[in-house]
């Protein structure tokens, strides 16, 4: 995996556009997010419909995970982010269960999963924090929560953190930088 997304200094990724992929998440409204979502997930979708299910099993070098795996990834850190969502939403600051995306990773053999099943999950958990996303309210976007590591987030910025994440990996996948 190129980034982490669950490290401490998380802020550059508002700060400024992502060097490798390009996203900018600090630039972007954040009644976009619902929409960079799915057409992020529709993206997927024209990737896995178009790569043949060796292909998406085939790590591009032992260090790099395969786009199966990335995907796998995507649609855990789907599920974990509208459970942080969630938190926010229904308690005051929060902190979050913590997550260990490399052990998830390894022990629920990402690598072996069923391409077709994970790519209905990318879809089916991405529409439901994109739709979550739609329902927060306007003085909701501040409420705040954090992580075990003392980083401190609103939904706003948990939101445009996480929005870069799903841009990332299909970069580190397709290596198209994302335009827009």
């Amino acid at each position: 995996m190129t980034i982490t997304p669950d490290t401490k200094n998380w802020t550059w990724v508002l700060e400024r556009p992502c060097p490798e992929c390009g996203f900018a998440a600090g630039a972007i409204a954040r009644e976009e997010i619902p929409i960079l979502l799915r057409a992020n997930a529709e993206a997927w979708r024209r990737y896995f419909a178009d790569t043949g299910a060796e292909a998406v099993r085939t790590r591009p070098e032992p260090a790099k995970w395969s786009p199966l795996e990335y995907a796998c990834h995507v649609r855990d850190c789907n599920k974990v982010y509208l459970l942080r969502v969630e938190l926010m939403l229904n308690e005051d600051d929060p902190e979050y269960p913590n997550w260990d995306q490399d052990t998830t990773a390894v022990e629920d053999e990402y690598h072996a999963q069923d391409p077709d099943k994970v790519f209905a999950e990318v879809l089916d958990t991405t529409e439901a924090i994109a739709a979550r996303f739609e329902t927060v309210s306007a003085d909701q976007w501040e409420r705040t929560g954090h992580r075990g590591d003392g980083s401190d987030f609103t939904i706003e910025s948990l939101a445009r953190y996480f929005v870069h994440d799903p841009i990332h990996h299909l970069w580190d996948v397709t290596g198209r930088r994302h335009e827009g």
